[in-house]
């Protein structure tokens, strides 16, 4: 499969075809969408080519309104080309890769495999997002060709946000075929790849399923309720905060109980195969359409005074949301543990209601996933990768057995009564100290450790770094060198948040990359990049009436992010999750920017009554006026305009390629579909600016609109607050950044310089501090970690 892949076609228009053709798009590919042509259509529709693609068509529209969004942007539907299977099966014929997602019954595929053989092209592979069929089932009365470039690609709901892809091949498929698919899942959609094996539910599905329903029928057996199971078994046993029974309500009870029932269904020969059996409240749910979030009722609910309700499995009624105090608390205080290893091994050592449930649950998935080996997957560490990526497990079930100790887990394990496989017992005879050990992983086939299969581009700091210790360092963050001529920096502050230590070493570091080094990347770890400034210390000068503090403290992040635009290497920032802002103000600094995908950015400094202070607006001046040629005569309010409402109204780009259109990124900075590979991919950029005759930018001025532009600004804004969408406090934040985007009083009957511009932002955000709407602002986001309306 020597081919790139181009074109694209997705057969089922239903939320996972929609969902992988949306993903298709968000990475560049052409896609034909086809569904079936609605039934019962008039005589009229149905020589009407929009109602007859009204499946297709109704599948568009709903991914385009999905939330969270299924596009990285709304322009990327513009490569999805709509039809139906009786009319354009034919487009086919000029696809690379086509990939069905119709309904579940063998004869569908059957009967559509038949049709596709007649008309794809010879290299053109042929995938299905199955999770229960067989391979072999579905390719009968296939040819050889077809055989051979064809497999299974089991994605996972929501496409574009679930990392793994589980790939499964048949007993034809050509090894080419595997490998071209595996490098386009990796290269091309960001995805992690699992083999698995042709089974039902392959890997991620059959380890998940089996932990939740053993959970459901424990939670019975014990006499607890829904609340307190999710409480053990989200963040303690290091799982989403949804945990077990709010996660069944996000998926779908229906979804739910079909993939338990197809493993009860298929799994006749499952030393387990009753705990796959649904529940008869289950059953009665589904029943009710009581389906979770998309019924408005599942699980839990909402009551008529928004107030939470749960479903009581004894009586199938909703309750008041309570819980056991003994395990609220229990489970509150493990929950804080910031390592997910702390947190199983502090559940593993409670007593408790809460220890005692969770061991039982855990023991028999962890027994059950060890038996498993051989039969879904050959690599414990394929394992542990699906649930990761496939169920947003921060532990693996073997690195969760790992974290507990292999031995004792294991002879507690034994001791209880917990069957499991010969291979555990000799690796426990052979002192095996885990599945884990360095770079090697123990092989339960093979009775010994071999070589983890990693991907070389996967990077962290951990990695890269070279020394027993950081070239520069303080408090706040650590400079390390990261080989090949490249210094990294790195926060050390909780939720990489900015303080004086860190804007310091901002400096600092960029001083010593431009001694020592050829460039310098910005990279941070844990769930966010940066969220922002600590705003106790701006609240706590604030009500002591420090101005002059808070002035040297704007003043010093303003230096800073400048320091890294002008420095003589170049420096890249690599934001991910969270980037909202001081966070956007140290891209917008740098200059150069590898996003991960998932980059969700804005200046949202207005949520907390004050303005961006960190050189944010001059430098989102600089990103939308400087494509602007030389001696054209354009209208920069139109451009100064956009910039205001971004900030005023607090935009937050829910995509790093919605942030391009939003101008907080340049068109021309890297995307990381895989957050992964997020500070290997800024490395190579680093190094190709470094070693690509890199200089530093020119400081220039900035032709603004002045007076003019303040009135026009002021005007849209009274309108706002005229018609209540607006407070009073919102105009006077809304009129001073109008003021410092405009060049200032008189900006526009000359060039405004850079340092005007920063003074202006500097002075607004001082005088904000001293307003007591914005004081009240800050300290409420402190207290609720959310904006106050007012």
């Amino acid at each position: 499969m020597k081919k790139p892949i181009r074109r694209t076609c997705v057969i089922g228009a239903g939320v996972m075809g929609s969902g992988i053709a949306a993903h298709f798009a968000n990475a560049g590919l052409e896609v034909l969408l086809l569904d079936i042509v609605p039934p019962n259509l008039s005589d009229a529709e149905r020589e009407d080519r929009a109602a007859r693609n009204r499946f297709a068509q109704g599948g568009l529209e709903k991914a385009l309104k999905a939330r969270p969004a299924a596009f990285f942007h709304k322009s990327a539907a513009g490569l999805v080309t709509l039809g139906n299977t009786e009319d354009d099966l034919g487009g086919v014929a000029t696809c690379d890769l086509v990939i069905e997602a119709v309904l579940e019954r063998l004869d569908v595929k059957q009967a559509l495999f038949e049709k596709l053989e007649k008309l794809v092209p010879a290299h053109c592979v042929v995938a299905s997002n199955t999770s229960g069929l067989r391979i072999v089932d579905m390719l009968q009365g296939r040819g050889d060709t077809f055989k051979k470039n064809f497999l299974v690609m089991h994605f996972f709901n929501p496409v574009r946000y679930m990392k793994l892809l589980e790939l499964v091949v048949g007993p034809d498929t050509d090894p080419a075929t595997y490998q071209g698919i595996k490098r386009f899942g990796e290269d091309v959609l960001g995805k992690g790849i699992v083999l698995g094996k042709d089974t039902p539910n392959f890997v991620g599905n059959r380890i998940g399923a089996h932990g939740m329903m053993a959970t459901i029928h424990q939670m019975l057996a014990d006499g607890l309720a829904p609340e307190d199971v999710d409480a053990i078994t989200g963040l303690p046993m290091a799982h989403p905060k949804s945990a077990s029974f709010r996660t069944a309500d996000l998926v779908g009870l229906d979804t739910f109980a079909h993939v338990a029932e197809n493993c009860h269904r298929f799994l006749v020969d499952d030393e387990d195969r009753a705990v796959f059996e649904v529940p008869a409240y289950i059953r009665a749910m589904v029943e009710k359409k009581l389906l979770g979030d998309k019924t408005k009722g599942g699980f839990f609910k909402r009551g008529p005074n928004k107030e939470s309700l749960v479903l009581d499995p004894t009586t199938g009624d909703y309750r008041a949301k309570a819980g056991d105090p003994e395990i609220q608390k229990a489970t509150k205080a493990i929950s804080k543990l910031e390592d997910p290893k702390d947190r199983v091994r502090a559940l593993a050592k409670d007593t408790g209601k809460a220890g005692q449930f969770a061991w039982k649950v855990t023991s028999r998935s962890l027994a059950y996933a060890a038996r498993r080996m051989g039969e879904i997957a050959d690599s414990v560490a394929a394992v542990d990768d699906a649930m990761r990526w496939g169920y947003n497990w921060d532990l693996g079930p073997f690195e969760v057995w790992d974290a507990l100790g292999f031995a004792e887990t294991t002879d507690r394990m034994l001791k209880d009564g917990v069957k499991l496989p010969a291979s555990i017992e000799a690796m426990r005879a052979a002192g095996a100290p885990g599945f884990y050990k360095g770079g090697e992983v123990w092989d339960l086939a093979k009775g010994a450790y071999v070589a983890r299969d990693v991907d070389s581009r996967v990077a962290t700091f951990e990695i890269l770094r070279r020394g027993a210790a950081p070239v520069l360092k303080n408090d706040g963050a650590d400079a390390w060198d990261l080989g090949d001529g490249v210094l990294g920096l790195t926060f050390k502050t909780k939720a990489n948040s900015l303080d004086p230590d860190v804007i310091s070493m901002i400096g600092r570091a960029v001083e010593r990359a431009e001694q020592d080094f050829e460039g310098m990347i910005v990279s941070n770890s844990g769930e966010h990049f940066c969220v922002g400034a600590n705003l106790f210390l701006v609240v706590m000068a604030a009500g002591q009436q420090q101005w002059d503090d808070i002035r040297k403290m704007v003043k010093g992040y303003q230096d800073a992010t400048q320091r890294m635009k002008y420095a003589r290497v170049p420096v890249v920032v690599c934001p991910y999750g969270m980037t909202l802002g001081g966070g956007l103000e140290l891209c917008l600094g740098a200059g150069h920017v590898q996003a991960a995908a998932e980059t969700y950015s804005g200046l949202v400094e207005v949520a907390v009554g004050l303005i961006p202070g960190g050189a944010g607006t001059l430098n989102m001046l600089w990103r939308s006026l400087e494509g602007i040629p030389e001696g054209a005569s354009v209208n920069t309010l139109e451009y100064v305009t956009q910039t205001f409402k971004n900030i005023a109204l607090a935009k937050v780009a829910t995509s790093a390629e919605e942030a391009k259109h939003l101008g907080y990124f340049r068109r021309t900075d890297g995307i990381s579909f895989d957050r992964a590979r997020l500070v290997g991919d800024a490395k190579a950029r680093v190094l190709g600016l470094a070693r690509s005759g890199y200089h530093a930018p020119i400081p220039r001025r900035y032709t603004l609109p002045g007076d003019s532009g303040i009135a026009t600004l002021s005007m849209m804004v009274d309108t706002l607050v005229a018609g209540g969408h607006a407070s009073p406090h919102d105009a006077k934040i809304a009129r001073k950044l109008a003021e410092v985007l405009c060049g200032g009083r008189g900006g526009g009957a000359r060039e405004v310089t850079e340092e005007e511009i920063l003074e202006l932002e500097r002075e607004a955000f001082v005088s904000l501090t001293g307003e007591p709407k914005s004081a009240e602002r800050m300290q409420y986001m402190l207290m609720n970690n959310k904006p106050l309306r007012n």
